[in-house]
């Protein structure tokens, strides 16, 4: 450290020593709290990342996209500052999250949770979409239960597989993810003239106030995950 010794004129006549001080060259309190700013930020952004990623948990330690810590750290916030959802969120945590591009503008948040937990999910629905589309603004906020697709058995193989994991039964447990609360209650399939078809799911009307505006990032959404067409309505009831 360079130091440069300075005498002041005035004695002190008290103690009759030359009131000697050095000034150093090292920078002054202030410019050195301002030079540490930037380490400050970096360890609250590591702080916040370490707290959010307990609400998230992928396989084989993957580690998670800038999108789904987002998702994570919404998670987070809702748990420690929504008293409604405090104790229901306290034990939950989601396995991935994507965005969709539904059509033109729109977008939907999917989020995949642990098949074990979604009747957890499920229980708080309603409440947990609705904040974290006013988190995610202009966004729909879908959530799906993490579902594995097991191959058929080989031919002449005395393995089983379980009905639950075919590749029908799966899509149809994911349809009834993204529609819910809404209930299916009628399917029909629709055959076009160039051998595709396109399935149309009537939904329960009951819930017809919280589902009806988001019937397009369902079908967008389904269409995306499964690679199928589908038309959602509500049966026609009599007066």
């Amino acid at each position: 450290m360079n130091l440069i010794l300075c005498s002041d004129l005035a004695m002190d006549n008290a103690r009759r020593t030359p009131s000697w001080f050095l000034i150093s060259s090292q920078p002054t309190p202030s410019i050195r709290a301002t030079s540490k700013l930037p380490e400050i930020s970096i360890v609250v952004r590591s702080l916040r990342m370490y707290t959010s990623r307990k609400k998230i948990q992928k396989d084989k330690d993957v580690e998670p996209t800038e999108f789904e810590e987002s998702v994570a750290q919404a998670l987070f916030d809702l748990e420690n500052a929504n008293q409604d959802l405090k104790s229901d969120l306290k034990d939950l945590y989601i396995n991935s999250a994507a965005q969709i591009d539904i059509s033109g503008n729109r977008k939907a948040v999917v989020i995949h949770v642990p098949y074990r937990l979604r009747k957890a999910f499920r229980k708080i629905h309603l409440k947990l979409v609705r904040e974290l589309e006013k988190k995610f603004s202009g966004k729909d906020v879908v959530l799906i239960a993490t579902r594995r697709m097991v191959p058929p058995p080989k031919k002449g193989s005395a393995a089983q597989r379980p009905r639950s994991r075919t590749l029908t039964a799966v899509h149809d447990a994911m349809l009834e993810d993204i529609v819910h609360p809404a209930e299916i209650v009628g399917r029909r399939t629709r055959y076009r003239i160039d051998g595709s078809k396109i399935m149309k799911i009537y939904l329960d009307p009951k819930a017809r106030n919280d589902t009806e505006y988001k019937l397009e990032t369902y079908a967008g959404v389904y269409r995306k995950l499964c690679g199928k067409d589908v038309v959602f309505e509500y049966p026609i009831t009599e007066a």
